[in-house]
């Protein structure tokens, strides 16, 4: 029964099946989980909310928060049920993006750094009940996370109640690895003391109120993150040519040997990235970033990198496994914190972080989209990528220069949803080549992304448009607006360049 996990005996009192827990989430809830792409994620009282609403036919409906993305025994389920009435502030899941985009529930996309604040600071009104995912409980009623923090620190701190599930196919040994620190609200915001990536600042564990939590319930199903795709030519292309680019900001003295502490977002590109790293002849790297990726954990296995600061370890099943067999050599050299920590603006500043993200689209002046399709369609959100990008020594997009087998150009002459602007974006690298937009006016930065990163393809048309929209009145940031949305619909919707 894994009784041991929960070293509070009077907490023990609180063991019930998930289904009992279940019941005390009500119609009209806001309901706060931990997890964070995807990992760490509640499972078995989700399951049995979604089941218990699905074959009773009650009227359900709840406004969900987590830390980021979650499993499908979340996101999925309950959107497949029609239970939730507003999510924030990030996803992936294929039927919450669908349950989103025909409008089932509102959802609200935000910078994963700012959730906390909004959240102690009543915007989302009252937090009913938190339900977080832990590998153990203490003897004084604390709550030890398993594969991520998130948001759960905010949540135990403000939920009027907690539903605590014990997972058992998480290791024990997670203990010790989360340092816990939060934030105090303006104006009493104290300076997070972090000079380096391995500062231990926190608790290992996170502080609840032994008389909040309702419920425990121990289940042993075990995160499904996705998995990664296979490393193409393209992404392989991207990796070198970055690579060649870091080569030379050590020559000319802009950085050190060892670079700078990484950060890399959720996905292929990312994980790209970081593999052609493990071959590179930099050392002594480190990682502060909020998300460890199979290939960050094969940098550490290596050598390359030396420590990793994180919110959650999003691995594949074969580097689960793994991190799992051998926890006691990573739980030196990773740290799980709270996202208002691992995203925090301040901190990224003061270690001069390296952000690499990936875009769905990039325009000649620098703008990035990294959520919707077509200005409409909601993806993802736009996740950490916005605290790395604004606040990074170096800020660094990815994107192959063409999607659909080269039926769409990835380089617009105007993005149609903008998430990230010209003046944060500093690095622009696709497959054909890196465009440095530092120090550069828009005319510049637009002669250089056509020159450097569109498809030979699409150049022609991109040259064409810069000529007539220079030819205007306006020469800063020349454009013409209706052969910009004409061109976008053409390179995007219909795949075709005439």
């Amino acid at each position: 029964m894994y009784i041991e996990r929960i070293r509070n005996k009077a907490l023990q009192e609180k063991i019930m099946t998930a289904e009992e827990a279940a019941l005390l989430i009500q119609d009209g809830m806001n309901i706060g989980t931990s997890g964070f792409t995807p990992s760490g994620y509640p499972k078995a009282v989700p399951l049995a909310l979604a089941k218990r609403v699905k074959e009773s036919g009650e009227r359900m409906r709840i406004g969900l928060f987590t830390g980021a993305s979650v499993g499908d025994e979340l996101d999925g389920e309950l959107a497949r049920a029609g239970i939730v009435s507003m999510r924030a502030p990030y996803q992936t899941n294929d039927s919450m993006r669908d349950y989103i985009n025909s409008g089932g529930t509102e959802y609200i996309d935000m910078h994963l750094s700012h959730m906390p604040q909004h959240i102690r600071g009543g915007y989302f009104k009252k937090l009913d009940i938190a339900v977080i995912e832990a590998v153990a409980i203490t003897e004084d009623g604390n709550i030890v996370p398993s594969t991520s923090v998130g948001n759960s620190p905010v949540f135990i701190e403000m939920a009027q109640k907690v539903i605590i599930e014990i997972n058992t196919s998480q290791p024990i040994e997670l203990e010790g690895m989360a340092d816990i620190y939060t934030c105090e609200n303006p104006p009493y915001r104290k300076p997070i003391p972090i000079e380096k990536v391995d500062d231990r600042i926190g608790t290992p564990y996170i502080y609840c109120s032994s008389e909040k939590i309702a419920a425990i319930v121990f289940t042993d199903i075990p995160d499904m993150p996705g998995a990664l795709a296979p490393i193409n030519d393209a992404a392989k292309g991207m990796s070198e040519k970055f690579l060649d680019f870091l080569r030379k900001e050590v020559r000319e003295g802009r950085m050190p040997k060892n670079l700078l502490p990484l950060q890399s977002g959720v996905g292929s590109v990312a994980n790209a990235v970081l593999a052609g790293l493990k071959d590179s002849e930099f050392n002594n790297l480190t990682c502060y970033t909020e998300v460890v990726q199979d290939s960050m954990l094969e940098l550490l296995d290596s050598k390359k990198a030396v420590f990793a600061s994180t919110t959650a370890l999003t691995l594949s099943d074969t580097a689960l496994k793994k991190f799992k067999d051998n926890i006691i050599f990573y739980k030196d050299k990773i740290i799980l914190r709270p996202q208002e920590i691992s995203n925090n603006p301040e901190v990224i500043r003061r270690l001069g972080v390296i952000s690499m993200n990936t875009a769905i689209e990039v325009d000649i002046y620098g703008n990035v989209n990294s959520t919707h399709i077509m200005g409409q369609k909601m993806m993802n959100g736009i996740g950490g990528s916005g605290d790395f990008t604004r606040n990074a020594s170096l800020s660094v997009f990815f994107t192959q220069s063409t999607a659909k087998e080269g039926k769409i150009s990835s380089v617009v002459p105007m993005v149609s949803h903008c998430d990230h602007t010209e003046h944060d974006v500093m690095l622009i690298v696709t497959e054909r080549g890196v465009a440095d937009l530092r120090g550069l006016s828009p005319k510049e930065r637009a002669k250089r992304i056509i020159e450097n990163c569109a498809h030979p393809d699409y150049k022609p048309a991109l040259t064409h448009y810069m000529k007539t929209a220079g030819e205007g009145k306006n020469k800063h940031t020349p454009h013409v607006l209706k052969e910009a949305l004409s061109m976008h619909i053409r390179f995007v919707e219909t795949g075709t360049m005439q």
